[in-house]
């Protein structure tokens, strides 16, 4: 069997895998990235859209390459809908971006590259190798041959499904109301707003809400997410998605270019994403945003962070459970108390019904919210609507 040695590997190309790969590699590490499919970033699993303000903090310079859209705001609905349009001037960094996501992932391994990574496609890990209890690499199997790599730590990027940090023996199991199911189509020849994000919130989406990114041209991805248990008469998200279509004349007449759907984690972050030689990031260690159920800001930051404390461990040779420990000081600072706060307020939203919503739609549209993001509409709702925040008052 083939063998390769490295100080890391890291397993899977997405946004966290890459940014670990990138940091790791600048920060003298050698390197092995791997990707179990045949091209970075494809076939999508995502709805393309990002803020713009965390892509400074993470090294990521802006590029038009994987720019499709340059959003001017979004507008939120209730079904009954009651709108709430914000643009720049109010939402400032929190307006952003929709990907070409594939490019945008390339270009991120490209950048590992450039650092000094190996990246190897159609690899796809299969087991966690131990010796004497001790984690030293992995099993994979890469263009149809058996390998092992053998490495100092691993770093799991594998995305929801995280086998590598369920054969380390960390438990990545997920509750069914953490669980939401998700399917998009990118769609032509439909009439949207061409600069403005839409979200659709309440009772067509149960448990989540539709989306609109548009991406020019009559051109958009229309997708939603629904927390399973919540769906009535066994319908799943593809019966609400169509239904919301059908009845929407702007997308009613329109074609489907492409059909995407899988599950997204609605958890505020594993208890811990570390063990002895091994680190898990983004999606694999559950740090995504359970409101929105977007993840490549976190993927991006903790793929950063992770990189960064095992170019420090890489100097001492100690990759021990402790000597990890201040990755998750740094994902927990940077980021818990906010992915808390939204899973409480998600796990609110998802019990009220459209009434509520239209009203607390109405509250936030009058109120004087100088900057809109997500705590600042959870302290006017606070004011108006005090039950909706019980349980996480405290962080907001």
């Amino acid at each position: 069997m083939k063998t390769y040695q490295c100080d890391v590997v890291v397993v899977g190309a997405g946004p966290g895998g890459s940014m670990a790969a990138r940091y790791c590699a600048e920060g003298g590490m050698d390197t092995i990235l791997i990707e179990k499919k045949a091209e970075i970033g494809a076939p999508l699993r995502c709805a393309e859209g990002v803020s713009k303000k965390w892509l400074e903090e993470v090294g990521i310079t802006p590029d038009p390459v994987w720019i499709r859209g340059d959003m001017k705001g979004a507008v939120i609905k209730s079904p009954q809908g009651t709108t709430f349009q914000l643009d720049e001037s109010k939402a400032g960094a929190e307006v952003g971006y929709v990907l070409e996501r594939h490019l945008f992932d390339k270009a991120l391994a490209r950048d590992a590259a450039e650092a000094g990574a190996k990246i190897m496609l159609r690899t796809s890990a299969t087991a966690v190798i131990r010796e004497e209890g001790k984690i030293v690499g992995i099993k994979a199997r890469s263009m149809g041959e058996d390998i092992e790599i053998r490495a100092k730590v691993v770093v799991a990027a594998d995305g929801y499904e995280s086998q590598v940090g369920r054969w380390a023996g960390i438990d990545t199991t997920l509750k069914l109301s953490d669980i939401d199911s998700c399917i998009q189509y990118r769609m032509c020849n439909i009439d949207v707003l061409p600069d403005y994000c839409e979200f659709v919130i309440g009772s067509v989406a149960p448990g989540g809400y539709v989306w609109i990114f548009p991406k020019g041209n009559g051109i958009a991805n229309v997708g939603i997410s629904v927390a399973g248990q919540l769906c009535t008469k066994g319908a799943d998200a593809k019966y609400y998605l169509d239904k919301f279509i059908a009845e929407d004349p702007r997308l009613n007449k329109g074609q489907c270019l492409e059909i995407m759907g899988g599950f997204v984690s609605t958890c505020p972050g594993l208890d811990c994403a570390v063990d002895d030689n091994i680190v898990l990031v983004g999606d694999a260690a559950r740090i995504i945003d359970p409101i929105t159920g977007g993840g490549i800001c976190h993927a991006c930051r903790t793929g950063m962070y992770a990189g960064k404390v095992l170019s420090e461990c890489f100097k001492t040779g100690d990759y021990s459970k402790k000597a990890l420990m201040p990755y998750e000081k740094m994902w927990r600072d940077r980021m818990e108390d906010k992915l808390f706060r939204n899973w409480m307020a998600k796990e609110k939203l998802a019990t009220l019904d459209d009434e509520t919503i239209d009203e607390l739609i109405k509250m936030i549209a009058s109120a004087d919210i100088k900057e809109v993001n997500v705590y600042n509409l959870l302290k006017a709702v606070k004011e108006k609507f005090p039950k909706v925040v019980e349980g996480f008052e405290d962080l907001i």
